[in-house]
């Protein structure tokens, strides 16, 4: 398989290309996510996603490499959108909302093949559904420090995950690379994909 650019300095999201066996370097794209807190989910990550891998392009560098893949994940709940909490209170704000509540994790992935010079975008949504938690729950969670630097506060496949009662869609998408949708971006292209 030819080695793909990772525009995205997520751990989780390299632990599933690992998984996949694709071979892939990482860049970190210059474009940060602006903070958003309403709009269309996925027109947001699908924009966000494709400006990371633009930024990877934009390189004065000489990348000898045919692709390059970004991604982007938000969480909506009741039109609101809820990117990385900036601090400990709106992390716990988040996860307050969240408490006895259903949320959707809205991820897109964008893919550059240079042999069509072209990006192309694929968008999957996922709802999860939280467990009641009351306040000293959420303190001792938030003292984990795993909200920091993740969409909503939270990691699913952390400490989080004993909280959340029911997801319904793809539980890679909700860790920030959905699988079956990275599979069929990745073919689409001619990508040559050995499972």
């Amino acid at each position: 398989m030819q080695p793909i650019i990772l525009a995205s300095t997520s751990q989780r999201r390299q632990e599933i290309l690992r998984s996949l066996a694709i071979p892939f370097t990482v860049m970190a794209p210059t474009f940060e996510e602006p903070k958003v807190s309403s709009g269309n989910p996925a027109e947001i990550t699908e924009l966000n996603s494709m400006k990371k891998v633009e930024s990877i392009i934009r390189m004065d560098l000489d990348l000898n490499v045919p692709w390059v893949l970004g991604a982007d994940t938000l969480i909506v709940q009741n039109g609101v959108l809820f990117g990385k909490p900036s601090n400990r209170e709106e992390a716990r704000d988040m996860i307050k909302s969240f408490s006895n509540q259903t949320h959707s994790v809205v991820t897109s992935i964008s893919l550059f093949a240079s042999t069509t010079n072209f990006i192309t975008s694929k968008t999957c949504e996922t709802k999860v559904s939280f467990v009641a938690l009351d306040d000293e729950e959420i303190e001792t969670y938030l003292d984990t420090s795993e909200w920091q630097g993740v969409a909503g506060g939270y990691r699913i496949q952390g400490r989080a995950g004993c909280y959340i009662n029911h997801i319904e869609g793809s539980w890679s998408g909700i860790v920030g690379l959905p699988i079956h949708d990275l599979y069929a971006i990745l073919r689409e292209h001619g990508y040559c994909f050995t499972v």
